[in-house]
C-alpha cells in the first residue's frame, strides 16, 4: 500500500515498500501512519480542540500562533441534509502586536470524507464566509462541501470590519493586515492552522484540499494557485478581481467623471441602455431571450441615445454629460506611467455588451458619487473611496475625488507599492500545473462590478505563457452570458452549476468537464457551458434546453 506525505500541501505519493521517517521545518511532528479509524463516521476529537494553542511552527509564515477559543459539536441543515460537526472557532496572532488577529472557522463533519474545503471571501473581507455555504454560481438543489462530508474552513483575512461590511477598508493603516489581506497571506496562514487542527481532530490530515471563492475570493483562489502552486489539489475561481489596483484606478476615474454635474445616469438612464442594448445585440446567437450570447460585434454607439442639443430633457435620452460617464465606464482605461506590477490599463464594463443595467446597486448605484461618499452610490466607487482613505494616503478624512488617477502626482510612488501587492498577475501557472492541481475559471458576461474582459485577458495571459495544450490539461474558463456579479439581483442568467462534482472527477479521476450544462436559476432553463472564446448559438428545438444550443467561436 503506497503512502502519502504532506508538508503544508497535498499528497505526494511514495513507491510501495518505502519507509519514510523524517522531521520537516514547520511541521508540528514527526508523521506517522494515520489511524485505520479515522475517516468516514468517525466523531473528531471536539473536546480535545477546546483552548488548544496552535504553535508558530505550525504555518509557514510569519505568526505569533494561535488559540481555539472555541470548540463544540453542533448539528445543522446543510443542503437539505442534517449534518452533525465539530465548530472550531480560533485566532491567529500577528507578528505586529498593533495588527488584528486572524479568525478563522473550520467545520470537521462526523461523516468526514478526508478531503478539506477552503472559502474566500469579498469585497474588503472582515468577515467570516459561512463554512456551510455552496460554491459560487453553485447549484442549489447540489450539496454543499460540508454536506459531502468535507471539512470546510475559512477566515476574514486578518481584520473585523465594522458597520460597513465588506466595504470597510480601515485595516489598510496597519502594513501586516494590509498584506494579510491584499497579499494574500491570511491565506497561507489560515491553511495551515486549520490543517494542523484537522490533523488533531481526526488524528489525520486531509487527503485532498480545495478552495473555492468568487470575486475578492476569486482573486485569492488565483493568489493561492500562484502563490502556492503545491497546496491545493483544485481550485474554483469565479469572476475574480485579479488585477486589483488596475480596477480600482479605473473606478477611481469613473467616481470622478460621473461627479460632475449632470453627468450621473440614473437608474432610469441606465435601463435605457439597457433596453438598447438588447434591442440591438439580443438575437445575434439564434434566439431572442433577453441574452445575449453573441458579443463579437455587439457595439452599441451610445451617441444614438443623445438628446437634443445634448442638455438633459428626460429619461428617453442621455445628456452630453451623461454620455461622456457611459463611454468612460466601457471603454478601456489607460494611464500614462509605469506602476511595479507592469499592468497598464483597465478593459472597462461591459455596459454596452449586454450588463444588466437593472441591478444598479452593483453598477453604477442610484446616487453620483460625492464627498462623503453616499452608500447609494455603486459599491465600485465606494470601494475607491475606502481605498484612497486607508490604503492610499491613509488619512481617513481625505476626499478620494481629489485623487486623479490620470495624474496622481505625489501619490504616485505609493500606487506603484501598492500594485505589486494587489495585483496578482503571475500569468506562469506551470508550478501548479506541474504538481497535479487543476482550476475552474468562470465569469459572468454581464457582470458589472468585475469586468470579465478582465479574466478574459488574464486567461490568455496564461494560454501566452503556458501554451494552449499545456493549459487544456489543468484549466478550463467558462464566460457565461447573462451571468452577472454573483447572481445579485435579477440578472438575465443567474448561472448554477456544479462546479465541484466536475473538479472532483478531474482531480481524483483524471476526467475533465465534458459538455458542461449551467442551469438558470431563475426559470430552470438550461444552456451549455462553452470554453472560451466559445458562446453557445441556438440551433433548433426547445429554447430552454442546453440540447438546443451549439458551442460556437
Amino acid at each position: 500500500m503506497k503512502r502519502a506525505l504532506r508538508v503544508h500541501g497535498r499528497s505526494r505519493r511514495l513507491p510501495a515498500g518505502l519507509v519514510l521517517v523524517t522531521t520537516l521545518v514547520g511541521a508540528t511532528a514527526v508523521l506517522g501512519p494515520a489511524p485505520a479509524t479515522a475517516g468516514a463516521g468517525i466523531t473528531p476529537r471536539c473536546a480535545e480542540l477546546a483552548g488548544k494553542d496552535i504553535p508558530a511552527s505550525a504555518i509557514s509564515l510569519p505568526t505569533r500562533g494561535g488559540h481555539v477559543g472555541s470548540a463544540s459539536l453542533v448539528t445543522q441543515t446543510v443542503s437539505g441534509e442534517t449534518v452533525e460537526y465539530c465548530s472550531v472557532g480560533a485566532s491567529l496572532f500577528p507578528v505586529d502586536p498593533a495588527a488584528p488577529d486572524i479568525r478563522l472557522q473550520l467545520a470537521m463533519p462526523r461523516d468526514w470524507n478526508r478531503n478539506a474545503m477552503m472559502f474566500g471571501g469579498g469585497g474588503y473581507n472582515g468577515t467570516i464566509p459561512s463554512v456551510a455555504q455552496n460554491m459560487p454560481f453553485g447549484r442549489p438543489d447540489q450539496q454543499a462541501p460540508l454536506a459531502r462530508g468535507y471539512a470546510t474552513f475559512a477566515s476574514d483575512s486578518g481584520h473585523q470590519a465594522g458597520p460597513a461590511g465588506s466595504l470597510d477598508g480601515s485595516f489598510g493603516m496597519n502594513d501586516e493586515a494590509l498584506r494579510n489581506f491584499a497579499a494574500g497571506d491570511a491565506l497561507k496562514k489560515t491553511h495551515d492552522a486549520a490543517r494542523y487542527l484537522i490533523r488533531g481532530g481526526y488524528g489525520a490530515a486531509p487527503g485532498r484540499t480545495y478552495f473555492a471563492g468568487g470575486s475578492t475570493g476569486g482573486r485569492e483562489a488565483l493568489v493561492v494557485a500562484q502563490r502556492w502552486p503545491d497546496t491545493f489539489d483544485g481550485v474554483i475561481s469565479a469572476y475574480p478581481a485579479w488585477n486589483n489596483t488596475a480596477e480600482i484606478l479605473h473606478l477611481g476615474y469613473l467616481a470622478q467623471v460621473m461627479s460632475r454635474p449632470g453627468a450621473f445616469p440614473g437608474p432610469d438612464k441606465q435601463t435605457l441602455l439597457y433596453d438598447s442594448v438588447m434591442a440591438a445585440c439580443d438575437g445575434r446567437d439564434g434566439l431572442q431571450d433577453q441574452t445575449i450570447s453573441n458579443l463579437d460585434g455587439c457595439d452599441v454607439d451610445p451617441r444614438t441615445l443623445r438628446c437634443p442639443g445634448g442638455i438633459d430633457t428626460g429619461p428617453t435620452c442621455l445628456s452630453d454629460a451623461q454620455l461622456t460617464s457611459v463611454i468612460a465606464a466601457s471603454t478601456p482605461f489607460v494611464w500614462p506611467y509605469r506602476i511595479a506590477s507592469g499592468e497598464r490599463h483597465y478593459p472597462g464594463f461591459p455596459l454596452l455588451s449586454g450588463a444588466d443595467m437593472r441591478t444598479p446597486v452593483l453598477g453604477f448605484g442610484t446616487s453620483a458619487p460625492a464627498n462623503p461618499m453616499p452608500v447609494t452610490s455603486g459599491y465600485g466607487v465606494q470601494y475607491w473611496d475606502q481605498w484612497v482613505k486607508y490604503f492610499l494616503t491613509r488619512d481617513p478624512d481625505h476626499n478620494s475625488l481629489d485623487v486623479d488617477p490620470r495624474r496622481p502626482g505625489k501619490w504616485l510612488p505609493r500606487i506603484s507599492y501598492l500594485s505589486t501587492i494587489q495585483d496578482r498577475n503571475n500569468s506562469d501557472l506551470r508550478p501548479f500545473a506541474r504538481s497535479g492541481g487543476k482550476l475552474l475559471l468562470l465569469h459572468g458576461a454581464a457582470d458589472e462590478l468585475v469586468s470579465h474582459r478582465s479574466t478574459n485577458d488574464y486567461y490568455r495571459r496564461v494560454l501566452d505563457t503556458v501554451g494552449p495544450r499545456q493549459t487544456s490539461e489543468f484549466m478550463r474558463y467558462y464566460l457565461v452570458p447573462g451571468a452577472n456579479h454573483a447572481n445579485v439581483g435579477a440578472p438575465a442568467f443567474a448561472a448554477n452549476w456544479d462546479s465541484l462534482s466536475a473538479l472532483e472527477r478531474w482531480v481524483e479521476k483524471g476526467q475533465p468537464p465534458v459538455r458542461p450544462v449551467a442551469e438558470d436559476g431563475r426559470n430552470g432553463r438550461t444552456r451549455p457551458l462553452c470554453e472560451y472564446p466559445g458562446w453557445p448559438r441556438y440551433r433548433s428545438g426547445d429554447p430552454d434546453s442546453a440540447q438546443s444550443f451549439v458551442c460556437v467561436r
